[in-house]
């Protein structure tokens, strides 16, 4: 995926890798109520993912269902490879310490992060 997602689109692709496909008012009413969005915004939202073929839609009737294109687990790796490698070089050591002097890691992380770093080893 080239495309990059906006925080708008990506609250849609949230309600769409969530369940789908969806029409446009069920994605309006799945979106968080504080975003306090219209119908209509959804819809320009939904027009922006299909034009970056984010998304799929089909025709149901006389309205679209819509679907994602990309699973949320390639979006997550392809925008945490672009963190690492636009602030840290491309290596995770620097993001770990990063957080971790600035209080942003916590013992439950640590000892999260300690049993990866084990299950990787075996």
């Amino acid at each position: 995926m080239t495309e990059r997602i906006s925080d708008a689109e990506h609250a849609v692709m949230e309600v769409l890798w969530e369940e789908s496909p969806l029409t446009a008012q069920e994605v309006a009413e799945r979106v968080p109520a504080e975003r306090e969005w219209s119908a209509n915004t959804v819809k320009t939202l939904l027009g922006r993912l299909l034009a970056k073929s984010i998304i799929a839609h089909e025709e149901d009737g006389r309205r679209y269902r819509y679907r994602p294109l990309v699973e949320r687990a390639d979006y997550v790796a392809g925008e945490s490879r672009k963190l690492m490698d636009r602030l840290f070089g491309g290596r995770l050591t620097p993001l770990v310490a990063h957080l971790a002097e600035r209080d942003a890691i916590t013992d439950e992380d640590i000892a999260e992060i300690e049993a990866l770093l084990k299950e990787l080893k075996q």
